[in-house]
């Protein structure tokens, strides 16, 4: 089995960056879903690994700057699934045991100081208890979790793959 090249990766990563955020559009938007700050962090996450896949597949390292990428690619990913996991974590709690739920984020944006705002999105409220929706067994988090799962493998991929390499 031959692995992709890494300019083949980095489009990868950047096309199905750009399609969960059309998803997370179309649950917002469509499906009239809320997201939450975790949810909203997540987002930030997804449109880091796409910004690095897209200047990834337009440079088209070589050498070292593969792993560079790769690096990236892996930090990315890490925080990814470490916010979806806390998510699936919050989802998972006993009712008595939930955070309390905040206004929503726009308002959050006007009135908070936004070292205080980046501590709400990063550890999560009551609103990202609630399981909005369900597939296969495993909610939006749950999902975003295998693909951030997805992103670190491939991360790995390129941190390991030889440098001499013409892929």
């Amino acid at each position: 089995m031959t692995l992709p090249t890494s300019r083949l990766l980095y489009l990868l990563i950047f096309l199905s960056s750009a399609g969960l955020i059309a998803g997370a559009m179309f649950f917002e938007h469509i499906m009239e879903l809320e997201p939450c700050p975790l949810c909203m962090s997540q987002r930030i996450a997804v449109l880091a690994l796409g910004l690095v896949g897209l200047i990834g597949w337009i440079h088209n390292p070589t050498g070292k700057g593969k792993r560079v990428y790769g690096g990236f690619i892996l930090l990315f990913a890490l925080m990814g699934a470490a916010l979806a996991i806390r998510q699936l974590y919050i989802q998972h709690l006993p009712p008595d045991a939930v955070p309390a739920c905040l206004p929503s984020l726009e308002y959050l944006v006007e009135v908070m100081p936004i070292v205080e705002l980046m501590s709400v999105m990063l550890s999560g409220t009551g609103d990202c208890a609630e399981v909005q929706w369900v597939f296969l067994g495993l909610s939006i988090p749950g999902w975003t979790l295998v693909c951030f799962i997805g992103y670190a493998l491939l991360g790995i991929l390129e941190l390991v793959r030889k440098p001499a390499s013409s892929n």
